[in-house]
Order: C-alpha cells, then sequence, then structure tokens
C-alpha cells in the first residue's frame, strides 16, 4: 500500500528485457534500439505481483550502449546543470563516458570488460569481505604489505588492489612499461608457473582459504592493461571531438562502486586516468541510483531526464580509426606518450 510506482534505471538491453522487447536488433546492423523512450507501464502487466495501479517508469536510452542506468547517473550527479566542464565516468563491464555541461552533453562507450570488478583475473573477485584492496611493496626486497577490505585474511584481490599492485610494481622495477615482469631481480616472489611468470602477493599460509598463494600472473596485467587503455582512449577521443583535452576539463566524476575503493594517485600512475590535478576527482558511488531517487520522488524529474537524453549527443567508437590509435598507444604503463604523464615518469625515474 505504501508503494505508488517504481523507477528502473539499466542498460539498453537490460532494459528492453525487462520491458518484453526482442533486443535483436541491437545486434544487427545498424545496431540501434528499437526504441530509447518508452511511456509508463502497468506492473501488473510486467508479471509484477502488484496492485494494477503501480506503474513501472524506465529511464530512456541515448543510444545501443548507452541506457538508461546512464543516463539517470548524469541526472543525479547534477552535471547537466553546472557551468563547469565535466567529464562523468561510469566503469562496469562496459566503460560509459558523459562529457559536457548545462549547455551541451556528448557521451560515449567503450568495451571495458570485468577486470575492475575482478573478472578475468587468476584470483579475482568483487570489492566484498576479504579482497585485497591495497598493495604497498618495499622497494629494497619487494615483499608486500596489503590491506584487505574487512581487515579480513586475503580471499583474493579485487580491481582496485590489481590497480594498486600493478601501480606499486612498476614503480619499485618489478615490471617494465610493457607490463612484463623483470626476471633479473632476487626475489622470490617473482616465478614462472604453469601459466607464465607471476608475483606472489600473498602466500597460501596468510590466505584466508590456506590452500595456494595469491598471484598476480603476467596474463592479469595484460588484462588491466587492455582495459586500462580502452578507457583512457575513450576519455581522450570524446575530449578530442568536441575540441577539448584533458587539461581544460574542470571536474572529473567517478561512478559505480569501482570508485569507491580506487587510489587516484595509482591509477593515474598506470594510465587509467589522465594526470590532472587531484581535486578535479569527485567519487558519486552509484549514479544510476542517484537518478532513480530524484525521479521515484519527483516525477518532473523524468521529464529531465528524457530531456538529457534527448540532447545527448552520442559518439560511436566502433569504427573510429582515431580511437584505435589511441587505444594502442595506450597499452604501455602508463602510456606511450610520456609527456601526458610528466609526474609519473618523473616517479620512474
Amino acid at each position: 500500500d505504501q508503494i505508488s510506482h517504481l523507477v528502473v534505471a539499466a542498460n539498453t538491453t537490460m532494459t528492453q528485457f525487462f520491458l518484453e522487447i526482442d533486443p535483436k536488433y541491437l545486434r544487427e546492423d545498424p545496431y540501434v534500439p528499437t526504441a530509447n523512450f518508452f511511456p509508463p507501464v502497468r506492473a501488473i502487466d510486467l508479471g509484477l505481483k502488484l496492485p494494477d495501479y503501480i506503474h513501472v517508469y524506465t529511464f530512456p536510452a541515448v543510444a545501443s550502449y548507452v541506457g538508461g542506468d546512464i543516463v539517470a547517473g548524469t541526472l543525479g550527479s547534477g552535471i547537466f546543470q553546472r557551468e563547469e566542464l565535466t567529464l562523468f565516468l561510469d566503469v562496469g563491464t562496459n566503460g560509459e563516458l558523459v562529457l559536457g555541461n548545462c549547455d551541451w552533453l556528448v557521451c560515449t562507450s567503450c568495451s571495458a570488460g570485468p577486470a575492475f570488478e575482478g573478472g578475468g583475473l587468476k584470483y579475482g573477485m568483487r570489492a566484498t569481505t576479504g579482497a585485497i584492496e591495497q598493495v604497498r611493496i618495499n622497494p629494497q626486497n619487494y615483499e608486500p604489505m596489503l590491506l584487505t577490505i574487512g581487515k579480513e585474511k586475503p580471499l583474493g584481490i579485487c580491481g582496485s588492489g590489481v590497480i594498486d599492485a600493478i601501480a606499486e610494481m612498476l614503480l619499485v622495477g618489478l615490471i617494465e612499461p610493457n607490463g612484463k615482469f623483470n626476471q633479473q631481480l632476487d626475489t622470490d616472489r617473482i616465478r614462472k608457473s604453469e601459466t607464465g611468470w607471476e608475483y606472489v602477493v600473498a602466500k597460501a599460509e596468510q590466505s584466508a582459504a590456506g590452500i595456494d598463494d595469491i598471484t598476480i600472473t603476467e596474463g592479469d596485467i595484460d588484462n588491466i592493461i587492455r582495459t586500462k587503455g580502452a578507457i583512457y582512449a575513450a576519455c581522450k577521443i570524446l575530449l578530442e571531438s568536441v575540441g577539448l583535452t584533458f587539461a581544460e576539463l574542470d571536474s572529473f566524476v567517478i561512478a559505480g562502486g569501482f570508485g569507491k575503493y580506487i587510489n587516484l594517485e595509482r591509477a593515474i600512475t598506470i594510465g587509467l586516468l589522465p594526470e590532472i590535478d587531484l581535486d578535479k576527482f569527485m567519487f558519486v558511488g552509484n549514479g544510476a541510483l542517484l537518478g532513480e531517487r530524484l525521479v521515484s520522488v519527483s516525477r518532473e524529474m523524468m521529464g529531465q531526464a528524457r530531456n538529457i537524453a534527448e540532447t545527448m549527443t552520442n559518439i560511436e567508437l566502433a569504427n573510429n580509426m582515431k580511437f584505435m590509435d589511441e587505444y594502442v598507444a595506450a597499452q604501455f604503463l602508463p602510456h606511450t606518450d610520456t609527456n601526458a604523464f610528466p609526474k609519473t615518469m618523473e616517479m620512474l625515474k
């Protein structure tokens, strides 16, 4: 009796599944949704066991890979109301970006993969209790010092933890800028396993399971380099599409659970984020949820969300050769363009 309506913010595919619309056209040329805007639907018509007066409001999408969750995040973060130039980044399986201010908005998306959520890593896990979230490495003996979520024995390593670890390994010389281990170092922390070279972050007796050593492999590092390269390249191309650079940003907003634990300095060290003033970065947590809350208490906000989706211009990267060039250039730690990371390069000397 206390529910008056429901609000849903999801990516384009999930929204169409939820509304029982065939999403096959998202995978067929010209790769566009059946529709981006949908009217309210009775919850009971979607199979929800709720009174027939309750309607479901879904956030509109912009494109196949920029969905209602990003529109909700744009609404919730308030970047559409500010005069300041803001870049909004939501990292999940895809990296989705919105650039602009109160006068204009452009957006894009890139395939990021699950690495920053712990997926695709040998001992990767989500950012839950027992996940290694911070790593510091002694430059003299290459022994690690770990901090886990909940301060429990380590179970694995989450996205923020592997970013921390790779940055540390780079700074102390355990790995080269190409992500390969320095095999000449005198330490038993680096070893060759059946799957290749790896660094032992936590020995079995230190781990929660007590069975296997927790390691970071060259394959893990390659995975992170590919992911961070895609995100950095997408950010740069989105800015260049409107004739701007990172230096001209007033703020850089990071959304999603990924941003909760990330160390900005370490993310810059590996070239995931641009080397700009740290004060320009801001975390908003679950951006989509912020937008949903606004709409749940004010239906006028859904009109604002529709306006955001209608006025936002999507920049497609799938066949963008400049993006591919930037992506290749970013397959290095921190980047092949060392001039873009002067402070990091100074630390690496």
